[in-house]
């Protein structure tokens, strides 16, 4: 058993880029399920806006990488409008039932060869961060930091812009929480027909917390994309919003240092128990007196329902996550 190389990467995972766009999207969600209480699982779907954006503008439309972000931001806002529009007046779970077909929708046609001149359909968008790699002030060539925190320079920019957008972000709605506006939508979460009586929209109120928690969550997929050099459709599918939940469940919900801190701890977690049950079968099936448990092709697989146990058991003996209170997690889906 190589624990030393499991700790390093255990370490490298709790601030790689991947725990950035992944605390993009848990701020992003938390506006909308943890302030508002509106159960949006279409997080996915928004993440794909920018990272559609930025690809799109860049290998096919020929007007610069960076037009991608108000474009995307575009999309975020059409997106939230055609869920929020029919869905928002109804009980929380119809949002819930929209946005999880929502998701789905938007992988489906991005994916689909009829806009495969748009999308790129299944084989997606490739060879579009030059842009982006040429403002780098890193050395490619160079290893940066020491074990187990060393990353390629190219790297350590995608994690300087990744971490200071979640500084940023953290920042403005930790402010916007404590403003009148975040009152009233916390107000909402608790009991909106007090707040309706008050004289408030709390249709408005709602459908601006979502297209908010959207364009956070398209800043993620934006990092995402920069980061892999291309964009897949089949990164965006419904999986990772629950993903994204998991993690913000772990850090605490309604808590802006829940959305990083689970992030963190959740792709600490993950490749932790990943690499050991990779180390498990280094040499050949895990077998318990004589009876093969699990091979190595099985690993991912059982990586993932351990994953799901976590958070069933996270959900029963402590809801309210790391920096949550419980009282937070009291959600009327009237």
């Amino acid at each position: 058993m190589d624990w030393i190389n499991i700790i390093q990467n255990t370490c490298k995972a709790l601030t790689g880029v991947d725990a950035a766009y992944f605390a993009l999207a848990a701020i992003g969600l938390n506006v909308q399920f943890g302030y508002t209480g509106l159960l949006n699982f279409g997080q996915a779907a928004f993440m794909a806006c920018g990272a559609y954006g930025i690809g799109m503008t860049s290998k096919y439309f020929g007007i610069g990488m960076w037009w991608g972000i108000p474009i995307g931001m575009g999309f975020v806002i059409v997106l939230a409008l055609l869920v929020g529009i029919p869905t928002l007046r109804l009980r929380a779970d119809y949002l819930a039932i929209v946005t999880i077909a929502l998701a789905e929708m938007v992988r489906l046609i991005v994916r689909s060869v009829r806009f495969k001149q748009y999308f790129g359909g299944s084989d997606g968008i490739n060879g579009f961060s030059l842009q982006f790699r040429e403002l780098s002030p890193f050395d490619p060539g160079v290893q940066y930091g020491i074990k187990p925190f060393q990353y390629s320079g190219y790297t350590v920019w995608t994690l300087l812009i990744g971490w200071a957008l979640v500084a940023i972000f953290a920042t403005l709605v930790f402010m916007l929480m404590r403003s009148p506006w975040g009152r009233v939508i916390k107000a909402i979460r608790e009991d909106e027909d007090a707040v309706r009586s008050l004289g408030k929209s709390v249709y408005s109120y709602k459908m601006q917390s979502l297209i908010i928690g959207g364009l956070i969550g398209m800043f993620s997929g934006v990092i995402f994309a920069l980061d892999r050099g291309s964009v897949q459709p089949d990164n965006y599918s419904r999986d990772v919003t629950f993903y994204i939940l998991t993690a913000l469940v772990l850090g605490g919900v309604a808590k802006v240092s829940g959305s990083i801190v689970g992030s963190m701890l959740f792709w600490g977690i993950f490749v932790f128990s990943d690499n050991f049950l990779r180390e498990l079968t280094k040499d050949g099936p895990l077998r318990i007196f004589g009876v093969t448990v699990m091979q190595k092709i099985q690993v991912g697989a059982i990586n993932y329902m351990l994953i799901g146990v976590g958070l069933m058991l996270l959900m029963t003996f402590r809801p309210q996550g790391i920096f949550g209170n419980r009282k937070e997690m009291a959600l009327d889906a009237r």
